[in-house]
This record gives C-alpha cells, structure tokens and sequence, in this order.
C-alpha cells in the first residue's frame, strides 16, 4: 500500500516533456516575445522585418530543433509585463516611416499578416464575436493593420489581457492561463509629431471601458479634452494622409480566471469555425461504413468464389473427367508462376517496401505518443522533431524488409539495395528540402532553417539512420528466404489477353478513391494545421483514421489481386503496389484543390507548397503501396496452400 501511495503520488508531479507550469510572484517579470509574422497568402517574415518596436539588439530566444524545422523565431520584445501589475497607455516607440518603410508596412497588411505573440509559451489570441455560433471565437494571432478600400491602417495599440490563476500548493504564486490581445489603431496626437515621439509627453490613465479613447494626450502637463480616435494610417489616396510618425502603445490587465493551468490551451484546440469534433465523428463514421461495405463486398465476392473455386480444385476427378483430362481454369493455372519474382526492377520495389516500412512505423509511433499528450501544441516543435527522430530510429526497420524481400526474389546485389534504402528516400526529401530552403532565402523569409540545423539533420542521417539501415539489412540476409506453398517453373507462363476492367490505369484509378474517401475529411484538418496555422489535436482521431486507411488499401487491393489471379495474370508484385499507392495520387490531386482557398499568389510559396506536398504524397504512396503488397503476399499464401497441386 505504501508503494502504491508513493507511486500515485509520483503521477501527480509528472509533467510532459518540454511543457511544465512556471510560477510567478506579484511583479515577477512574465516576458512577452514576439514570433515570425505570418499570412496565408505568402511567405513568413521575421518579426522585425518590419518597422515595428524593437530592443536595440534583439535576442533569439532558445528553441528546439522542432522548432527550428518548422521555421520560428522568437525574440524578446520591449514590452513589459509584471505579474498583477496593470498599465495604462504605456508608451512604446515611434516609428519613422518613411517612403520604403511606408510602402514595405502597406503590403505587409494588404497580404494579410499576422503578429504573433507569445506569454509563457502561450500564443495570443483574438477574441472575435460569432453571430453564427452565438459564442465568442478565438484565433491564433493578430494582424498587423488591416486595409478600408485602397488605405492600409496598422494597428498600433494593444490591448493585453493576461488571465491568471493561483496556485493552490504555493501562496502569492500565479501561473498564466490566458493571453488576449485587442489590437487598435489610434492616430496618436503629439508635440512636434514631424520630428518623432519626446518621452516628457505623458498620457493620462482613464477609464479602459472604450480602449479607442483608453489613450488621452497630456502635453507639459496639461490635460487635453481631445479624444483621439482617428486611425493610424501607413498608407492613403486621395485627400488622406498618411501618418509620417506612428507611436506604438499598449494597455495590460491582469484577470483572475478559475481555469486551471492544465487547461489552459483550450481555447487554442478548438479554434477554427470547422475544428468541431461533430465533424471528426461524421468523418469516423463516413470512413467505418467505407470499410464496413467494402469487407461486405469483399466476403460475397471473394469468400464465395474463392470457396466455389477450392472445392472444384481439391475435388477428386471421376474416372470419366481423368478420361478426358478435366480442364482447369482460373487463377490454380498461375500456381507455378504466381510467386515469381518481379519480371522488372526487383531492387527498387524491395526498397521501397523497405522505405515504406520505415514510414508505417515512424507514423504510428508518432500519432501514438501524440495521442496520449507526449507531442501536443503545448510542446513547441515536439511534433516534427518527433517525426525525424523516430524516423531515424526505424532505419533497422527499412533494412530489415528490403533485405527479406530482395533475399526473395533472388537478388544477388545486396550492398546496393542497402545503400538505396538508406540514401534513396532520405535524399530525394533532404534535397528537395535543401531547393526549398533556399527559396526562402532568396525570398528573405522566416521559414528558413539555418545551415548548422542543416548538418545537424545531415549527422542524423549519416550518423544515426544509416548504420541502422546497415544493421536491419544484415540481420535481414540473415534471415531464410521467406518461404512460399507452391514450386516455381523454371518457364514462365504465357499471359493471356487481358479485359479491359484490368488495365492497370484504370484498377489504380479506382484502388485509390476508397482509401482517400476513408481519410479525406481528417485531410482537410491536417492540411488547415499545417498551411492556415490552426491547431490539431485530435491526434486520436487520427490514429483512428489512420488504421482505416490502411484497412481499406488492403482490402480494395486484395480484391483486384484476385481478379487478376483469375485473368490468369501473375504479375501481381508491382501493381498490388502500384494499386495500394494510388492514394497517395489522389492527396496530391487534393491538395492542389485545396491549394486555390489559400489565396497565394508568389512564385515561391508555389514552390513550397507543391514541393512538400509531393514529398507528403510519396510517402503516402510508399505506406499504402506497402500495405497492398503485404496484403496481397498474405492472400496467395493462404489460398494457394489450401489447393492441391500436382
């Protein structure tokens, strides 16, 4: 009972990696950084790329090699908050605009940007009234300005409203539970506004009830009656004008809120007109009936063929059919020539087997410990560095199946195969990587990942999943042959002319809508989370999803190897493959759909999107073609052993 205390109690001090609460005291400093600005529309910037408030020499916060990957750059920021300590119009900066600075600030809120702002690793949110939903709706961020016809205006107030919580273990301690920014633009009025901002001008408290008149100027002392609720214009036509000077001003408040520090990312996880879990059940339940009526089809079809089929093969001939020498038909004629090894490229599809492999593993593994909470939004970066590490680690894996599968087909190049798995995949993504990262150089974007987080990927690959690849591969060779029922000829059989059903255009085409209609739904979240910037966390919807993926590539794929076997066509290794992958083909074409409601319109994010959703798309054809294969090779096992073959 003891130990069983003491383990309980252990539970209760557990926290997940990279996400533990911090304690501030009444007027402890709780730092407010900024992150990359980002729009859907182009291509992320660093924080100060534009004119906005800034420490006069920066400091990049510490981030992770997840978060590097992903392209964040956080800073510390002038902005000052203490714990419980309200402000009031605090004065910031001026910024000078002038003609460039003016222009860059003009097309930076016409495309759209947003700042995004971080508060003990708590993203600003916006709180924006849903007539629709009848409920208040929260959004990553907040942007820089927004445009009124041709005019562009920057939002140059803020108001910050920090919620906070206290601790029940420890008193006069608080921990944050949730950061709102209200953004504004106020055409600030001041002495000698031409010539910048003079810090003796001081600005009166008032009542925040109206944060557009939260801001009165007081000049020398002497209180104005002026409420100045004209915008701050960076950019106008006809008789406006824009501002040449603009201040930057902010208002803090501090909220007692009830909501515990383990709930705090709430709001975040459900952010999204379409993040609805209704909409997650709807596409399980779309996605199981897919699955429900394809086994339906599968067992009327095959079930009662292939029975029909094993008592006429297994059946013993009466005198009169030995006679006549009974004539067989049917996929029993392929028996000798069924588990013939591939007629063209042998090496490269045990490669990719093994490659597949290595991705199966790495993404369930994944979306497992996503799942339980080892990789939620609140770990920064976790999610991708948990992507990579467990694909190094699975290296083993690749080697071990490509190694079994090439030993089976007779394949005599064993030190080649090796070296292809271990450099075929990984280096079309890591150079099609290494083309996209410089586009984002050249286009002077945030997203770029330095040269040192380059080698340090490079060492993972060379260092790490290479001499596992090694490794796998020679316990693989090893291993015997794997075995199968039935003799193979040394002569193949010739192929007779094929329907036209069979193309194998056409059982591609088709073998791939199934599974993309089990997953396409759980897509469209993904997709949002990775290229509009929401949150996913329905990690064990997916999983689910994922598992039915599977499923249905192996069913549909089974179902057209035994129409094949039938066609007394044999070969059955490429297009099983070939089939099952099909899915990823229909990704792409989703995501090229998807791509016309991102509103993009530069060269280069053209290029990164289509650049990674291509390397997404290959890895799923490797996952499914994978499955089709080892469905089909489990198939003519168990039904080309329970026939008699003389």
């Amino acid at each position: 009972m003891l130990v069983l205390v003491l383990a309980l109690k252990a539970c209760d001090g557990f926290y997940l990696p990279g996400v533990y609460p911090r304690n501030f005291g009444t007027g402890d400093e709780v730092p407010l950084q900024v992150d990359s600005l980002r729009s859907r529309k182009t291509l992320p910037l660093a924080p100060y790329s534009l004119p906005f408030c800034a420490p006069e020499n920066p400091t990049r916060v510490a981030e992770n090699l997840g978060e590097f990957l992903m392209g964040e750059k956080k800073y510390d920021s002038l902005y000052s908050l203490h714990m419980k300590e309200e402000v009031y119009c605090a004065q910031l900066c001026t910024t000078d605009l002038g003609k460039e600075r003016r222009s860059k600030f003009y097309e930076a809120v016409k495309e759209e940007y947003h700042n995004n702002w971080i508060v003990d690793n708590l993203p600003a949110s916006m709180r924006l009234e849903d007539e629709l939903h009848e409920t208040d709706q929260y959004y990553d961020g907040f942007p820089i300005g927004f445009m009124e016809g041709d005019d562009a205006y920057v939002y140059n107030h803020a108001n910050i409203a920090i919620s906070y919580h206290e601790v029940e273990s420890e008193e006069g301690k608080y921990r944050v539970v949730g950061f709102q920014v209200e953004p504004f633009s106020i055409s600030h009025d001041f002495e000698n506004k031409a010539k910048g901002w003079n810090k003796d001008q001081k600005f009166t408290e008032v009542d925040i009830s109206n944060p557009m008149l939260s801001c009165q100027k007081t000049s020398a002392g002497e209180e104005t009656d002026k409420m100045h609720t004209d915008w701050a214009m960076v950019q106008g036509s006809g008789q406006q004008k824009a501002a040449g000077v603009i201040l930057f001003t902010y208002d803090v408040t501090w909220v007692s809120s009830d909501l515990h520090w383990a709930s705090r990312w709430d709001i975040y996880l459900s952010m999204g007109d379409n993040m609805d879990s209704e909409v997650h059940w709807i596409s399980i339940l779309n996605s199981v009936l897919i699955v429900l009526v394809l086994t339906a089809m599968i067992a009327c079809i095959l079930i009662r063929a292939l029975r029909k089929d094993l008592m006429r093969y297994n059946a013993v001939p009466t005198d009169e059919e030995k006679a006549e020498e009974r004539e067989e038909f049917g996929w029993k004629l392929v028996h000798a020539d069924v588990f013939r090894p591939p007629a063209s490229h042998p090496m490269l599809l045990a490669v990719c087997c093994g490659t597949g492999a290595q991705l199966i593993c790495m993404s369930m593994i994944t979306v497992f410990f996503a799942a339980i909470g080892f990789l939620s939004p609140a770990y920064r970066g976790g999610l991708v560095m948990g992507l990579l590490m467990f694909y190094v680690l699975f290296g083993g894996v690749a080697g071990y199946v490509t190694a079994r599968l090439y030993k089976t087909f007779k394949g005599k190049m064993w030190q080649r195969a090796t070296l292809l798995t271990a450099f075929l995949y990984p280096g079309m993504f890591f150079g099609m990587f290494f083309i996209l990262d410089l586009a984002s150089w050249t286009y002077g974007s945030s997203d770029a990942v330095p040269f040192w987080i380059m080698l340090v990927v490079v060492l993972l690959w060379f260092c790490v999943s290479t001499p596992l690849v090694f490794l796998g591969s020679y316990f693989g060779y090893k291993k015997d042959a794997i075995e199968f029922p039935v003799n193979t000829s040394n002569i193949p059989r010739q192929i007779p002319e094929q329907p036209w059903f069979m193309n194998m255009f056409l059982t591609c085409f088709i073998g791939g809508i199934l599974p993309f209609g089990a997953c396409f739904v759980e897509l469209f979240f993904i997709m949002s989370s990775i290229w509009a910037a929401w949150y996913y966390y329905m990690f064990g919807f997916l999983l689910i999803v994922f598992v039915i993926l599977l499923i249905t590539c192996a069913e549909i794929t089974l179902l057209f190897c035994y129409f094949q076997l039938c066609a007394e066509n044999y070969n059955w290794w490429w297009r099983s493959f070939m089939t099952g992958g099909s899915a990823g083909f229909w990704v792409f074409l989703y995501s090229v759909w998807y791509f016309k409601g991102l509103g993009i319109n530069t060269f280069a994010t053209y290029l990164l999107y289509f650049g990674y959703m291509s390397a997404v798309s290959i890895g799923i054809f490797l996952i499914t073609g994978l499955t089709g294969l080892t469905s089909c090779l489990w198939f003519n096992k168990k039904i080309y052993a329970s026939i008699k073959v003389d």
